[in-house]
């Protein structure tokens, strides 16, 4: 092998060891920028809430109803329901007198479910849930019956499991503020549910803000949503 034949041969190694590593690099540059690109475009993780789905009884007469005696029950939307005092002997409530509202997420215990008069329809009557609270009895509708048929929406009112096990991958900080019916900074709507009871939404044409105004048993609230969350939480109108 001649000197210039060699010489030839040794530049041709580091042309082709020089273009592999260009190569190499712009491969590894390429994989990168696609993992980057990749992750952009990923969706954001699925609320855990959404795998939820509490039970339910499905109610479709007084029977049935009465499986809400079985277990104890939650309140799902607290300052929304007015309950009445109860008289047990007569199955009469007194619609008369209000005797409060049902709190949020408030446990108690439904000791019968009865029909009752309904005001204003005497061709219907009211399906009411009773209980005791302070010893005295309460009731409040959970449906309506007229002509044999029965429309119950207790499954919409009420939980028949705690939801302390249903959301306990809530963090503690969010229970906490729950028990004390605050709302904090970083609460989603259903938190802020459980913690001051229903809201009224205002209208927006923007999808990822959302004004939601809370009677809170009259301490009003005014929370506005930014992507789900509570952003700005201010005393709302009276």
């Amino acid at each position: 092998m001649t000197p210039k034949l060699k010489q030839n041969i040794q530049i041709m190694l580091v042309a082709a060891i020089a273009v592999a590593a260009v190569r190499a690099g712009y491969i590894f540059y390429e994989r990168r920028v696609s993992k980057i690109d990749a992750a952009k475009n990923q969706p954001p993780p699925l609320n855990p809430d959404y795998y939820i789905i509490p039970k339910k009884l499905y109610p479709y007469d007084l029977k049935s109803a009465r499986q809400l005696t079985k277990q104890p029950v939650w309140v799902k939307e607290g300052y929304r329901y007015t309950y009445y005092p109860f008289d047990p002997a007569h199955h009469r409530s007194d619609f008369g007198r209000e005797a409060g509202q049902l709190l949020p997420i408030e446990k108690m215990q439904i000791k019968d479910v009865v029909t009752d008069v309904s005001p204003g329809s005497p061709d219907q009557r009211q399906v009411m849930a009773v209980f005791e609270k302070d010893g005295k009895a309460y009731a409040f509708p959970i449906g309506s019956v007229r002509d044999g048929n029965y429309q119950i929406y207790s499954d919409e009112m009420l939980y028949i499991q705690d939801p302390h096990d249903l959301y306990k991958h809530w963090p503690a900080e969010v229970w906490d503020a729950i028990e004390k019916h605050e709302v904090k900074p970083g609460m989603n709507e259903l938190q802020a549910d459980f913690a001051v009871g229903m809201g009224i939404p205002q209208r927006s044409d923007d999808t990822a803000v959302k004004t939601v105004n809370y009677p809170n048993g009259g301490k009003p609230l005014s929370i506005t949503y930014r992507n789900g969350r509570a952003a700005e939480i201010r005393p709302g109108p009276a």
